[in-house]
């Protein structure tokens, strides 16, 4: 099923989206979150592109106008950047709104359905690896 999550503000602007596929309807919020963080990684590892645009900023970034830039073009660490990730949810550093509901619980199950609206909305810069 593929799915699509938006980075949006508090004002519910959308700042970014990507599409995710699942293999099932049933998936938790750290499915998800696992997902997302792994697909902008591959993205990013593949193309070797000159900016960053993700949920977890990795710790050698630097912020620019066009995104994250990375001071040495080299791959990502995905485990470190979903850990980060899942790290931030636990301790509010994001939300994540699923059909506009906050999720509160990794372990939150969700059924996912075509109209299915997930949004993140982030508090604070997440470094990660």
């Amino acid at each position: 099923m593929l799915i699509s999550v938006a980075d949006a503000s508090f004002t519910g602007k959308v700042l970014q989206k990507i599409e995710l596929e699942f293999a099932t309807e049933w998936v938790t919020v750290k499915d998800i979150i696992t997902a997302r963080v792994n697909q902008e990684v591959e993205e990013y590892n593949q193309k070797q592109g000159e900016y960053f645009r993700g949920l977890v900023i990795p710790s050698e970034a630097e912020q620019t106008l066009n995104g994250y830039k990375l001071k040495d073009k080299k791959r990502i660490d995905a485990e470190k950047q979903v850990y980060v990730a899942l790290h931030a949810f636990q301790n509010n550093g994001y939300f994540v709104l699923i059909d506009d509901v906050q999720s509160e619980d990794l372990e939150q199950k969700v059924q996912l359905k075509a109209d299915t609206s997930i949004n993140f909305v982030k508090l604070t810069p997440l470094v990660g690896g």
